[in-house]
């Protein structure tokens, strides 16, 4: 390098000298001379004996070059390959008036980078004599499908058109689907209601309802799951079916004290009377709204389908009642189970209940009894008491078993479940695990579609710890 002028370079005015020179003392002065050339001498010396010959190209062609530094005194050897390089000069390599370098320089540009050794895999770790064998895996269920059966169904899995709303009625609007999941005492339940494939795509307003209600507290509550179905192609079905559950659910709300005592002392016969009271007077209220408004009763009226869950963890007596169509399944021990109470034949409902279709008790001083007996009302003449149900009351009580999964279905997943063996079977593997479902995949295993059922879709599934 040479500056302004044209004079030739020297070690006394050279910048790095000034800076590195012998008078520096951040790093030690050192007593051998120690100039640019001298280190880049004793850097090439150093690669130039790198072990398997790897020298630097063109290294030598310097004129004056040699072997050594320049001055007489023998370069640096590199430590034998797995030794750290030292700082520290060796006794019997360098001379006491020599300074070994600190560090390898950086290889030239033109030569390849190395390539770093690939470590040996780590030693296995010795046996431990006291270890007890891992227990056989559990294995997990499949993922999620969308569809089984012999084909994709016609409509998309998705939803696709929202149902028609009205501005000054926005209260009555339902969603497209129902989640919800609770824990109590032995059981834990999952219930889902989702509108069905062809009301998707015609954007119609999903016709089931779903309720579900704790009242009590501590053992002495109750857990009730309600599910209706509005009548098809009818007018307001869904807010028929939403309505029969609002009055099932208020009428099992103020009776549950009973209902919890029936439930733990196992009274059978008063749970199925008092249960098939409470179901007719819901429905029956339905018909005379259907009446005041100058609706067809015919119409105005939905399936109904319930069940009791005792929160008291001594108590395993779980009830079915409800009318109308559906299913009543039970998964034990990975097999299926219809169990949908049957109805006498012709569909008789037994005697009929005070105040619902029969001849209408009176207290000595001519007062009607309304349900709850005992309690007097004059007889009105405006309002004709409601009639019965149409449809055959059903009425199961059963005592679970651990392990047991007990499903309560509308017509939506009751008729594939009973005319779609792969739906059957791909269900039992999901539900059969160590733990219930989460509600995500409760929902994603409750809308797996099978081909010529599209209908709306509601479900409750009870696991028994």
């Amino acid at each position: 390098m040479s500056q302004q002028g044209g004079r030739p370079a020297r070690h006394d005015d050279d910048w790095w000298g000034q800076l590195y020179d012998d008078s520096t003392e951040d790093t030690g002065p050192t007593p051998a001379p120690d100039s640019l050339d001298d280190r880049f001498t004793s850097a090439r010396d150093a690669v130039r004996e790198r072990p398997g010959g790897n020298e630097v190209p063109g290294a030598g062609d310097e004129p004056g070059a040699s072997e050594g530094s320049g001055d007489g005194t023998p370069a640096s050897a590199e430590p034998p390959p797995g030794q750290p390089p030292s700082d520290q000069p060796s006794p019997d390599r360098a001379s006491p008036d020599r300074a070994v370098p600190a560090q390898r320089l950086p290889a030239p540009p033109d030569t390849a980078p190395a390539v770093p050794p690939v470590p040996p895999d780590p030693p296995a770790p010795p046996p431990r004599a006291s270890a007890a064998p891992l227990p056989p895996a559990v294995p997990s269920p499949p993922c999620a499908l969308d569809h089984v059966g012999s084909g994709p169904p016609t409509y998309d899995p998705e939803p696709t058109a929202l149902p028609l709303a009205d501005p000054d009625d926005l209260a009555e609007q339902v969603a497209d689907t129902a989640l919800d999941g609770a824990q109590y005492g032995t059981c834990t339940l999952r219930a889902v209601s989702l509108r069905g494939d062809s009301a998707r795509y015609r954007g119609e307003p999903r016709r089931d309802a779903l309720l579900t209600a704790r009242f009590g507290t501590g053992e002495q509550a109750l857990v009730l799951v309600a599910m209706a179905t509005g009548a098809r192609a009818a007018p307001g079905a869904h807010q028929v079916a939403a309505e029969a559950c609002r009055l099932i659910g208020r009428a099992v709300g103020r009776s549950h004290g009973r209902l919890v005592e029936d439930l733990r002392a196992a009274r059978r016969g008063d749970l199925k009377s008092g249960l098939q009271r409470l179901t007719d007077h819901s429905l029956g209220r339905l018909r005379a709204d259907a009446a005041e408004r100058g609706l067809d009763p015919e119409e105005y009226t939905a399936g109904l389908r319930c069940l009791l869950l005792p929160a008291d963890p001594g108590c395993r007596t779980r009830v079915f009642f409800g009318v109308g169509e559906g299913g009543l399944f039970r998964l034990r021990g990975g097999e299926w189970q219809d169990i949908e109470p049957g109805v006498p034949s012709g569909g008789a409902t037994g005697e009929p209940v005070v105040g619902f279709g029969s001849a209408p008790a009176e207290t000595p001083e001519g007062d009607r009894l309304t349900m709850d007996f005992g309690i007097p009302v004059p007889p009105s003449p405006f309002e004709p008491a409601p009639g019965p149900p149409r449809e055959p009351f059903r009425f199961r009580a059963s005592v679970a078993r651990p392990g047991d999964v007990l499903v309560m279905a509308t017509g939506g997943l009751a008729e594939p479940l009973r005319g779609e063996p792969a739906l059957c079977a791909y269900l039992a593997r999901r539900w059969s695990g160590p733990t219930p479902p989460g509600l995500a995949a409760f929902l994603a295993d409750a809308q797996v579609r099978v081909k010529g059922y599209a209908d709306d879709r509601t479900a409750a599934a009870v696991w028994e710890a």
